[in-house]
C-alpha cells in the first residue's frame, strides 16, 4: 500500500473544518475561561440564548463571570434606546464594555431583537478574545459596514417631528346589558439635545346599558382634551419648561377646564446617567381655569385660581435590583387647605442566589375635589360610575415573591408542545 501525502493533507483539513464546526456549534466545556453569561432586561431573554449559543447563559448573576445589564428608555424617534453594560468577574475582572442599541418606530420587535442580538455580540467580542474559544473566531466586516453614518449628511424631511394617530372601538353585548366605548387620538413628539416638544389629543367615550327587573339603566362618560408641553434643557442637572391643556370631562363634572404651568427642575445626578439613577426635584406653579356641567358642593359654576406643586421622584437600576419612588404634593395657592398628597413605589429586591421580593404601594391624600356637583349621587351614578365620588384618600398595595432552583447552565432552547 502506497502512501499518499495529497490524501493526508485532504484528511486533516477536514478533522480541522470539523473541531472548528464543532467548537461553533455547541457550549464549550465548563473550564476555567468559559463565558459564563448572566443578563438582565426587559426583553426576549429565550431568544438570546438560542441566538448565542457559544457560551454557558446562566440564571444566576452570582454564577457567571460577565454580566450584562439592559436599560432602556423611549427615544426622540418613537423607539427605545438600549443601552448595555457588560462587567467581567474572576478571570474578566478588569473588562468592561458600554454599547448601545437604537430602535426606532419603524421597527418590529423581530427587528428589535435581532438587533440586541447583534449588538451583544459585539460587546462580547473582548470576552471572547480572552476566553478558550479565541483561537476559533472568525472576522467578517460587510461592504455595509464599512461606510460610517457619522461622516454623512442627511435632511430630516420631518425636522425631528414624530407623529402617532391611533383609534380603537369596542362593543359588548348580553341579554340584560351592553358596552360600546371609542378612543381615538394623536400623539406629537419632537427631541432633540435640547429640546423636547410634545402634544397629545384624544377624544373617548364609553356608553352603557343595564336592564334589571324590566328597568332600563344607562351610562354615559366622554372625554375630550388636548395637552401640550415645551421644555428646554438648561445644562446637565436644571431644565426649565411650559405646560398648556384644555379639558372637557363628563365624569369630573368639567365643561372646560385650561390651564398654563411653567415649571422648573433639577436633577442631582447628570442627565447621561439617568438610566441607572436619578433623583429628581420639579415645582410647578400655574393658572387653572374651571368651568363646570353642574353647580359644585361649594356653590361654584365657574372660577379660576393658580396652583403650585412640588414633585420628587428616584430611581436606581443596580444588579441588586430596582426601586422607583415619585412623591407629588400640591395645592391652591389661596387656598392650602384644598390640596393633595401622591406617593407611589416600586421595589424589586434580590435577596439571595434564586429569591426576589417585589413590592409596590400607591397612596393618595386628597382634600382638593372641588369639582364635585352638588346633591347625594344616585345610586346609578356609583354603580354605573357615571360621575366622580368624593373621596379622602386612595390606597393600593401589592407583594410578590418568586424562588427559581434547579440547574443553573441549562442554555437548551426548546418551545415544543
Amino acid at each position: 500500500m502506497s502512501f499518499n501525502p495529497g490524501l493526508l493533507h485532504k484528511c486533516s483539513l477536514l478533522i480541522l473544518f470539523l473541531t472548528f464546526f464543532n467548537v461553533h456549534q455547541s457550549f464549550p466545556q465548563e473550564g476555567e475561561d468559559s463565558i459564563k453569561l448572566f443578563v438582565e432586561c426587559n426583553c426576549e431573554k429565550s431568544y438570546i440564548q438560542q441566538e448565542i449559543g457559544f457560551l454557558d447563559h446562566v440564571r444566576d448573576q452570582d454564577l457567571a463571570n460577565v454580566q450584562l445589564f439592559i436599560y432602556d428608555i423611549a427615544n426622540g424617534s418613537g423607539g427605545r434606546t438600549y443601552k448595555m453594560e457588560f462587567t467581567g468577574k474572576g478571570q474578566y475582572a478588569d473588562v468592561i464594555k458600554k454599547i448601545d442599541f437604537e430602535g426606532n418606530a419603524n421597527m418590529t420587535s423581530d427587528d428589535v431583537r435581532k438587533g440586541l442580538v447583534k449588538t451583544i455580540k459585539s460587546g462580547l467580542l473582548r470576552y471572547l478574545v480572552l476566553s478558550d474559544l479565541s483561537d476559533n473566531i472568525d472576522y467578517d466586516i460587510g461592504k455595509e459596514g464599512i461606510k460610517q453614518l457619522q461622516d454623512i449628511d442627511f435632511n430630516d424631511p420631518w425636522n425631528n417631528w414624530l407623529f402617532e394617530v391611533f383609534g380603537s372601538a369596542r362593543f359588548d353585548k348580553e341579554s340584560s346589558r351592553s358596552n360600546f366605548s371609542y378612543e381615538v387620538g394623536v400623539e406629537t413628539d419632537r427631541v432633540t439635545e435640547k429640546w423636547r416638544i410634545r402634544g397629545d389629543f384624544k377624544l373617548s367615550q364609553a356608553n352603557s346599558k343595564f336592564i334589571q327587573d324590566g328597568e332600563e339603566f344607562t351610562s354615559s362618560r366622554e372625554r375630550y382634551f388636548g395637552y401640550g408641553s415645551v421644555v428646554r434643557s438648561i445644562n446637565d442637572h436644571w431644565s426649565t419648561g411650559i405646560f398648556a391643556g384644555a379639558e372637557y370631562n363628563t365624569f369630573n363634572n368639567l365643561d372646560l377646564s385650561a390651564n398654563l404651568t411653567p415649571a422648573v427642575e433639577y436633577n442631582i445626578f447628570p442627565y447621561n446617567e439617568v438610566l441607572r439613577r436619578e433623583i429628581v426635584f420639579a415645582y410647578k406653579i400655574g393658572y387653572v381655569y374651571n368651568d363646570y356641567i353642574e353647580t359644585t358642593i361649594f356653590d361654584q359654576d365657574a372660577e379660576s385660581f393658580f396652583r403650585h406643586s412640588l414633585e420628587v421622584q428616584l430611581r436606581y437600576r443596580q444588579p441588586w435590583g430596582n426601586i422607583y419612588a415619585r412623591l407629588i404634593g400640591s395645592s391652591f395657592i389661596n387656598d392650602a387647605s384644598k390640596n393633595r398628597a401622591q406617593f407611589f413605589t416600586r421595589l424589586s429586591v434580590r435577596l439571595l442566589k434564586g429569591l426576589a421580593v417585589n413590592l409596590s404601594a400607591d397612596l393618595k391624600y386628597i382634600q382638593d375635589q372641588i369639582n364635585l356637583p352638588a346633591g347625594d349621587a344616585s345610586i346609578e351614578d356609583v354603580l354605573l360610575q357615571q360621575k366622580q365620588i368624593a373621596t379622602d384618600f386612595d390606597l393600593g398595595f401589592s407583594v410578590g415573591l418568586s424562588y427559581t432552583f434547579g440547574s443553573a447552565y441549562n442554555s437548551v432552547i426548546n418551545q415544543r408542545l
